[in-house]
């Protein structure tokens, strides 16, 4: 998040002005054109104006996405009764949006954002990455209750993996399918599976 800046005190209007550039930016699908240049023309400010409250466009994209600027949307998967056919399910409709240019160019921005701040990072996992490993793992825990996982598997992990499996995608540009989703799902869960070790 910005930090301390010297200079006139912050403008609303030209704050929301910039997190709402970003956004359409992103939008375009294309992250790595998103400069600040870019992000000033866009919101009708002065660069030295972005530069005041961000030092990169990376904390632009944290902010706007921790502020409601940008809302990824992840619901939790399914829980029909069939773990595999959810998780699998759950997973290619991930792939699916991460063939997006607009949810790549969102993923590599809010990476960025992360690897340039500790900070950042921790509120964006608060945000995103933890919620959705929390609904993996609650997901991966019915199939435990079910009888279907085994009672010791590390369900942080599995979550962990397929989480890992579509930022993989994406940061690597490599598309996905839903036999790649429903392949990822069955490896993991024949590694868990009861009566298995």
């Amino acid at each position: 998040m910005p930090g301390t800046r010297r200079g006139r005190p912050r403008s609303a209007q030209a704050h929301r002005a910039v997190l709402e550039a970003a956004r359409d930016l992103l939008a375009t699908g294309h992250y790595e054109q998103m400069t600040m240049d870019a992000i000033a023309a866009r919101a009708g400010v002065g660069k030295q104006t972005v530069y005041r409250w961000w030092r990169s466009r990376s904390e632009v994209v944290a902010e706007a996405v921790l502020g409601g600027y940008i809302v990824p949307e992840s619901p939790p998967p399914a829980d029909t009764g069939d773990l595999a056919a959810d998780l699998a399910d759950w997973l290619g409709r991930n792939f699916q949006r991460l063939s997006e240019p607009a949810t790549q160019a969102m993923i590599r921005g809010l990476t960025a954002a992360a690897a340039d701040s500790d900070t950042d990072a921790e509120r964006l996992y608060e945000r995103l990455t933890g919620p959705t490993r929390q609904q993996l793992t609650e997901r991966l825990g019915a199939g435990v209750a079910a009888g279907a996982l085994r009672a010791d598997a590390d369900l942080g992990a599995m979550a962990e993996s397929v989480i890992g499996a579509l930022l993989f995608r994406v940061l690597t540009r490599r598309t996905a399918t839903r036999a790649d989703a429903e392949g990822l799902i069955d490896l993991l869960l024949r590694g868990a599976a009861a009566g298995e070790r």
